[in-house]
């Protein structure tokens, strides 16, 4: 399979149409055409089928669609890294994955700096759960990424953030617990719970309480948090969540109580240890480790 039939494949795919994708791609459309009934030969599927809104994707044509998506990207980037080192002055794209979190406003300063300094230099930022962010810089799709402790750190370099980050209970203004300081071990068996689905957040939550994850209360679980706002506003559940996430967000009616013994992780910059780095990617990460030690 041609790298420039996957091309021509996404294209089509994205348009919905080989008429509209042929001049996309500024070709015919017989030839399009040609090409993509090569491919199902090629891989002895349909990958198209034909609805009144027009050409639509079958199985087969979603699972090579989201694989073409990762290796036309891992692509751009690769040339892209090729034709950065070419160029001495500091200039290209860096991709960085970032959960949300209370650091996230350190990557914006970082990043602020940088163009403001070198005006050549652009940028794309991925959010998202932590293991989905892991999933693509590990296959090469990011750059960089911040990711937010406990994190398995066998195949990355890395460079903590400064600023901890405080776990507790997000509840509603019904909660028992709205008055109290604090939220104790003992507590969590009481209510019903909202948790982050990374089995490492539940383990974390589950050696803090000295409670089994079974004996919680979970009724459901998240990856983004804006998810949740609602569910803890209409007592669906409370949710384990870090204070950071709250910032700069409508919480009337909810409340964030910290946890006591108070329960503390960071952010991480991270990169795969094999990752060949750039001038702009060395760049970037020079600025996080001045930020730990500042000269």
């Amino acid at each position: 399979m041609e790298l420039r039939t996957l091309r021509y494949f996404w294209t089509v795919a994205e348009e919905h149409a080989i008429s509209k994708a042929a001049a996309v791609l500024n070709i015919t459309q017989p030839t399009l055409s040609r090409q993509m009934h090569d491919l199902e030969i090629e891989l002895g599927v349909e990958l198209f089928y034909r609805e009144n809104k027009g050409i639509m994707l079958t199985e087969e044509g979603i699972f090579l669609k989201n694989r073409a998506e990762e290796i036309l990207s891992l692509t751009n980037q690769t040339q892209q890294e090729f034709e950065n080192k070419k160029q001495q002055a500091l200039s290209g794209h860096i991709t960085i994955g970032c959960v949300e979190a209370d650091n996230s406003d350190t990557l914006a300063m970082i990043l602020e700096e940088m163009v403001r300094e070198h005006p050549l230099i652009t940028f794309h930022i991925v959010s998202g759960i932590g293991s989905e962010i892991s999933e693509r810089l590990d296959k090469g799709l990011l750059d960089i990424a911040i990711l937010i402790e406990p994190i398995a750190m066998e195949k990355y370099e890395q460079v903590p953030l400064p600023r901890p980050e405080r776990w507790g209970l997000l509840v509603s203004e019904d909660s028992p617990f709205r008055g109290q300081s604090s939220i104790h071990p003992g507590d969590l068996k009481k209510t019903k719970l909202l948790m982050s689905r990374r089995p490492e957040n539940q383990k974390m939550i589950s050696e803090w309480s000295q409670i089994a994850v079974n004996d919680l209360q979970v009724i459901g679980t998240y990856n983004l948090i804006f998810n949740i706002f609602s569910l803890v506003r209409n007592n669906v559940g409370s949710a384990v969540v870090i204070e950071g996430v709250t910032s700069n967000r409508n919480l009337d009616n909810l409340a964030f109580i910290p946890f006591k013994p108070e329960l503390y992780t960071h952010c991480v910059l991270v990169w795969k240890k094999s990752r060949i780095q750039t001038p702009i990617l060395k760049n970037f990460i020079k600025r996080f480790k001045e930020m730990n030690h500042p000269q």
